[in-house]
């Protein structure tokens, strides 16, 4: 339970109707299975105990007392076990019958929860035997115990912060007010659902969208138990399809017509720090609620099944990724024309270095004017050439030019640069963030006063990643008059130039865009090897930007703490880099988010194009002088 991660088990077992004993044995063996797996939470299907298709048998008293004896075995025979659990059977209470739910803990009875919508339509006709439960908290007396009767009753962890479940049962979920949302509204972040759907063309695409949607809706975890194999098919088939989703995210699926168990770990941590962001969920109770706790004795550390994208901001699906870079560069474009047609501004200005940024930037803007309907020829791309430009970049950023239709404009700023050192008395042969930086202040002065001369608008270049490093030049490249890539991490920008290469129709622009995409990223702010190759590689003076991308995904839009971050990153990155490597980062990650804030809090407008974003003015409200002190602290103790 470590990091806020739960393992739970959605179990569906090969029952027979009406055959309470053998019932018992097989969900007794699939709920211990499922312990020594680790699950921590297990939801069995509604009614397994005697088997949803019992019909008119629901009335018979045999079938009603042994289905509550084989509860109470079920309960001993798991009492050494440290899972909160959930099994369905039917319940008499005061002369009625209820399709309910057993909660059991280590052995005990903690609760049942009874069906609140009672079907009657088609082939489900559970109104001739069952009533609906009601929201008031009573008692059933069983087993010489008073034991908390009702659908308003919550289940809470007293050793694992914030772990509160609520439960639901099979049409429950299906209502236009549905118990679960009373129970997410109350606390509850874990809604687990005893069902006995059947199986019919299309349906299981259907239950599977409303488990993930009520997820998302709830901003909860759903786990869905559902019948299968061993019900009746005298009408209707089971296919034991359960589902265990997170905040709209399907974390796993059982195969049809299978038995078994399915898991998940789910984030705990995580849909509490979602609920804290998402001022829209606020929480209530209608009614009152009874809080049952309950404490997890064996608090040992989860062993993860579950596993994290490595490059979060790219979709892994090879479909998913195309629509998303299309959407994404249509956002910029559209964002760009949209300031290009306030400013009425006559031409666009982009400082070209043959590098990936400036690459993406250019491509934006061709768009952005197409779509004005403007000549290319008003697109001004400036190449600067200095100290450290190498002959491959140069030659790419004046193909890339030629090839967009664009002006190419070319500075040569080593004379101007020369002339600043010996202003400022500034040794040329010292090559410290002096020497970089004046090279970096020189070209955007330059964009910025072709800009002016012509009629135009500076487009920034730089993108997300460089941001969150801080990895700019005050007032250089940090400085433009609009950031197209200002959204968009560098992991991204890479498939985004991929994609536009792939689908561009034009053999020469794909050509140099394939050799701008093998080039090593890099500032060139220092002069070339002597081999003429880049000697200024970025990757090697601040880390990987896929581990950098991978931390600000996890650190920003999960609120991850650092320990957590470096652990799911030591399991992402096995094999590719050692742990004392991806600590070595992530402290460097963390330091220089902290201390380049002062950066951020003044960029220039730019689209948002993903749910991460570092815009001072919405996204990310951080003050400039903020200690990174805790956050380090943190690393240090791992």
């Amino acid at each position: 339970m470590t990091d806020g991660f739960l393992k739970v088990a959605a179990v569906t077992p090969k029952i027979k109707v009406a055959d309470t004993v053998y019932n018992a044995g097989e969900i007794t063996n699939l709920i211990l299975e499922a312990d020594r797996a680790g699950a921590k939470v297990i939801v069995l299907p509604e009614l397994c105990i005697t088997g949803y298709t019992c019909s008119d048998l629901f009335l018979q008293d045999t079938l009603l007392n042994e289905a509550k004896e084989a509860l109470f075995r079920i309960a001993k025979d798991t009492e050494d076990t440290d899972a909160l659990v959930f099994v369905g059977l039917p319940i008499e209470k005061e002369q009625k019958l209820y399709n309910a739910a057993a909660v059991l803990k280590s052995g005990e009875i903690l609760a049942f929860i009874p069906k609140e919508n009672i079907p009657s339509y088609g082939e489900f006709y559970e109104a001739r035997h069952f009533t609906p439960g009601n929201h008031a908290s009573d008692v059933l007396h069983a087993a010489h115990m008073d034991i908390p009767f009702g659908t308003d009753i919550l289940f809470a962890c007293e050793n694992m912060e914030g772990l509160v479940v609520g439960c639901e049962i099979c049409e429950d979920v299906w209502a236009a007010e549905t118990p679960g949302t009373r129970h997410a509204l109350a606390g509850a972040d874990v809604i687990v659902n005893l069902s006995a759907s059947n199986d019919l063309v299309g349906k299981d695409t259907y239950r599977k969208e409303l488990v993930k949607a009520t997820s998302a809706r709830l901003l909860s975890a759903y786990v869905y138990a559902s019948a299968g194999d061993g019900e009746s098919t005298q009408d209707v088939v089971y296919s034991g399809h359960n589902i265990i989703a997170e905040n709209g995210t399907v974390l796993s699926e059982s195969v049809p017509f299978t038995t078994g168990i399915l898991y998940a770990d789910l984030d705990i941590q995580k849909l509490r720090m979602e609920r804290r962001r998402m001022t829209t969920f606020v929480p209530k109770k209608k009614h009152p609620y009874l809080t049952v706790s309950f404490h997890y004795e064996k608090a040992e550390k989860t062993e993860l099944s579950r596993t994290f994208n490595r490059t979060p901001f790219v979709p892994a699906d090879e479909n998913t990724k195309t629509k998303r870079c299309e959407q994404i560069l249509s956002i910029q474009a559209n964002g760009l024309k949209k300031r290009l047609a306030h400013t009425n501004a006559k031409t666009a200005v982009i400082g070209i270095s043959g590098g990936l940024d400036s690459t993406l930037a250019l491509l934006v803007t061709v768009r952005a004017f197409d779509m004005l309907g403007l000549e290319r020829s008003a697109i001004k791309a400036v190449t600067m050439p200095c100290f450290g430009t190498t002959d491959r970049t140069y030659e790419n950023a004046c193909k890339l030019a030629e090839t967009c239709g664009a002006e190419l404009i070319e500075v040569d700023i080593k004379q101007a640069v020369l002339q600043h050192f010996a202003d400022i008395q500034q040794d040329v042969d010292n090559h410290d963030v002096t020497y970089e930086n004046s090279q970096a202040r020189e070209r955007t002065q330059v964009l910025m006063d072709i800009a002016n001369k012509q009629g135009g608008l500076v487009i920034g270049t730089g993108d997300m990643s460089e941001l969150a490093l801080g990895w700019a030049t005050y007032n250089g490249d940090h400085m433009s008059m609009y950031g197209v890539n200002a959204g968009v991490p560098k992991t991204l920008v890479r498939h985004l130039v991929q994609y536009y290469a792939d689908t561009c129709n034009q053999k020469e622009m794909t050509s140099v865009l394939l050799d701008v995409i093998d080039t090593p990223v890099s500032p060139e702010l220092l002069p070339p090897k002597d081999n003429g190759k880049i000697s200024q590689k970025t990757e090697d003076l601040v880390g990987p930007y896929e581990l950098h991308d991978f931390f600000l995904y996890y650190m920003l839009r999960c609120s991850y703490p650092p320990s957590k971050v470096y652990r799911i990153a030591v399991q992402t990155f096995k094999g590719e880099y050692d742990t004392d490597v991806i600590l070595k980062w992530l402290k460097t990650f963390y330091r220089r988010f902290f201390a380049q804030q002062f950066k951020r809090s003044c960029i220039p407008d730019g689209p948002k194009v993903g749910s991460v974003a570092l815009s001072p003015r919405g996204d990310l409200r951080m003050p400039s002088d903020a200690c990174a002190r805790i956050w380090l602290d943190e690393l240090e103790r791992i």
